[in-house]
């Protein structure tokens, strides 16, 4: 049933749902850093998977009994999408921001898409054209403008933080979990969604225990618990949603250009809650990432892709293919 008034103008909007979608998972990158000094970044991510499966799992359990033998046939899959998109990813992502700024993690998202066409030749030999390896390159030429703070070729430039690196991998982490959500189990969404938070929590508590046993335990205050109440409800529930229902009413490739808003909401949101400032290189390294995917925008005549979701995925962020891929940045 649709629902009615502002809200059930906001369920047919497409352009505002999206625009949410993506403000919440660029939300995720300032709380991560926000909270670096108060909660360990494995039992941040821990605790925010184990309470998103808390709070979905009375609304899937039903769905998750019926796609039961599915899921199990399927276990492989389902396993390796809870470690490279859940556990693997958001661990890393707070762990980079723990030594690096938001803006920074927020603009090395960008490049996801054109990774994704590395893993897609490498597992599926999907040919890349010779426009998206061009804008590959160019938006990773974007990418080192940043981690260098502006002088790529100056050894006095180049100040690789151990979180630049953190965050590299986790968007390789993310780009791989894109690419293999091609072989996700059809079931329903929300039976997907359900077990892959739950296997993500159970991936993550044994590092969780790590951490509080070599002393680095949760702070608690107001802050970490509203910290935590964010991370498990907006980007990994609402802006889900969000962009699903987007996707269903503007289509995948449309619904996929909202992605490259992140660095710019992350960036507003970093100047004002974090007081980060944005530098020249930030903007230099920016207007590089985009031409790369203006770049890999350009297709031959006669190529299409289909608007069945699959190459519309992120990311960086946190988004979901519209037949309900699992997740969520």
């Amino acid at each position: 049933m649709r629902p009615g008034g502002v809200a059930g103008r906001l369920y047919g909007s497409p352009v505002p749902l999206l625009c949410l979608a993506v403000l919440g998972w660029s939300g995720n990158f300032i709380v991560g850093r926000l909270v670096h000094d108060s909660i360990p970044p494995a039992t941040l991510a821990f605790l925010r998977w184990l309470t998103a499966f808390v709070l979905l799992l009375p609304f899937g359990w039903r769905k998750l009994r019926q796609d039961r033998r599915i899921l199990v046939r399927h276990w492989v899959t389902v396993m390796a999408l809870s470690i490279f998109g859940v556990a693997a990813y958001n661990t890393l992502i707070y762990t980079g921001l723990q030594t690096t700024t938001a803006i920074n993690a927020l603009l090395m998202q960008s490049v996801m898409p054109l990774l994704i066409v590395v893993f897609a030749f490498a597992l599926f030999r999907e040919r890349p054209g010779a426009a998206q390896v061009g804008g590959l390159l160019v938006s990773l030429a974007g990418v080192w403008l940043v981690v260098t703070q502006g002088s790529p070729l100056g050894s006095g430039g180049l100040r690789l933080r151990a979180g630049d690196g953190w965050i590299f991998v986790a968007v390789v982490s993310y780009a791989l979990y894109t690419a293999l959500l091609r072989r996700r189990p059809q079931v329903n969404p929300l039976s997907l969604l359900t077990v892959t938070f739950g296997l993500g929590a159970l991936l993550l508590a044994p590092l969780a225990a790590a951490e509080a046993a070599g002393g680095h335990v949760v702070h608690v205050t107001a802050g970490a618990v509203a910290a935590v109440a964010y991370v498990a409800l907006i980007p990994s529930i609402l802006s889900y949603f969000c962009y699903n229902r987007g996707v269903e009413l503007a289509g995948g490739a449309r619904a996929g250009q909202f992605l490259h808003l992140m660095p710019v909401f992350g960036a507003v949101l970093a100047y004002f809650a974090l007081g980060e400032r944005i530098h020249a290189f930030h903007v230099a390294g920016a207007a590089l990432i985009a031409a790369g995917i203006a770049v890999a925008a350009v297709r031959r005549a006669g190529d299409r892709r289909t608007a069945d979701g699959s190459s519309s995925v992120r990311d960086g962020a946190e988004p979901i293919p519209e037949r309900g891929g699992p997740r969520g940045t």
